[in-house]
Order: C-alpha cells, then sequence, then structure tokens
C-alpha cells in the first residue's frame, strides 16, 4: 500500500501485506474499501481487514497507521493459478478467473463473523473458457454481468443469476 506525501508529492509505502506462498497475480477491493481480495499462483484467495488507528478489536497500529490483516483464505477450490479477482460493488460476489479454465463465483456467508469471514463456492464454470481464464470483472452498472477474457483470444459477457 503506498500513500502520497504532500509535503514533497513523492509516495512511500504505508503496508506490505505478506501471506502468499507465490506470485501474487490481482487484488480488488470490496464496495466500503475496508477489505481486499488478492489471489495468486499459489491457488488461494485471501481476505485482508483494514484495522484503523483506535480500532474496537484492539490491533496495534505502528505510527497511527491502518494495519491490513490477512482475515480469511479460500484454498482447494482452484487446481492452478488464479490469476485474477473481482468483488463486485452491487453484489458482494467474488468472481476468479483460473489457469484451469474455470471461473468461480464466491459468496460471504450469511452468519460470516467481521474479523473471520467466511465464503462459499456459488458455482464453478469449468470450461468457461478453452484455455486459461486472465481476467474477470464485473458490469459495475448491471447487476450479476460478468465479463472475462482468455489466452484462447476470446472475451465473453456472462449473466450469473443468484
Amino acid at each position: 500500500m503506498y500513500a502520497e506525501n504532500a509535503a514533497d508529492n513523492d509516495w512511500y509505502t504505508t503496508a506490505t501485506l505478506e501471506s502468499h506462498t507465490s506470485t501474487v497475480w490481482s487484488i480488488d477491493f470490496d464496495a466500503e474499501g475496508e477489505r481486499l481480495v488478492s489471489c495468486s499462483d499459489d491457488k488461494t484467495l485471501k481476505f485482508w481487514r483494514a484495522y484503523h488507528p483506535g480500532n474496537e478489536e484492539g490491533i496495534y497500529t505502528p505510527d497511527n497507521e491502518t494495519v491490513w490483516k490477512c482475515v480469511c483464505t479460500i484454498s482447494g477450490e482452484h487446481s492452478r493459478a488464479v490469476y485474477d479477482v473481482a468483488w463486485c460493488k452491487k453484489t458482494g460476489l467474488i468472481a476468479t478467473a483460473c489457469g484451469d479454465d474455470a471461473i468461480r463465483i464466491f459468496k460471504e456467508d450469511a452468519n460470516s463473523k467481521k474479523n473471520e469471514p467466511t465464503f462459499s463456492l456459488m458455482t464453478s464454470e469449468d470450461k468457461a473458457h478453452l484455455q486459461d481464464v486472465n481476467a474477470v470483472k464485473w458490469n459495475p452498472s448491471e447487476e450479476g454481468q460478468l465479463i472475462s477474457c482468455s489466452d484462447d483470444g476470446t472475451i465473453k459477457l456472462w449473466k450469473f443469476l443468484e
């Protein structure tokens, strides 16, 4: 994480998030900007939460800077690298683009806890493309519409109905 130093118009690191064991390919914030999800070559999704100075949980925030903690890991759902992740700002659904040619959709469980969230796999489109799926993005204005692209040279539009 970086912030701009207003005094000299320069950027400085405010946080380094470490938990993945291999290349991190993509990240995305939730609608409020208080959580983020990352995906990796290690076949996992990691969910991170911001803890601000004076937080009710009592998490230490050195130098009065926000601290990001990994609060959930999803593993075992992807058989190859996860290249992209998209957190829908309208529905809260999370889509992943994977090296196994699949797109997966996850949803936060209704009884999920703030500091220990849980997510469930809603669906998996196992042959979404003929080759690796490289990216997924939710349409910001049409609920449930997802776009994906692949090594197979195609771009596909999807409609996810819950």
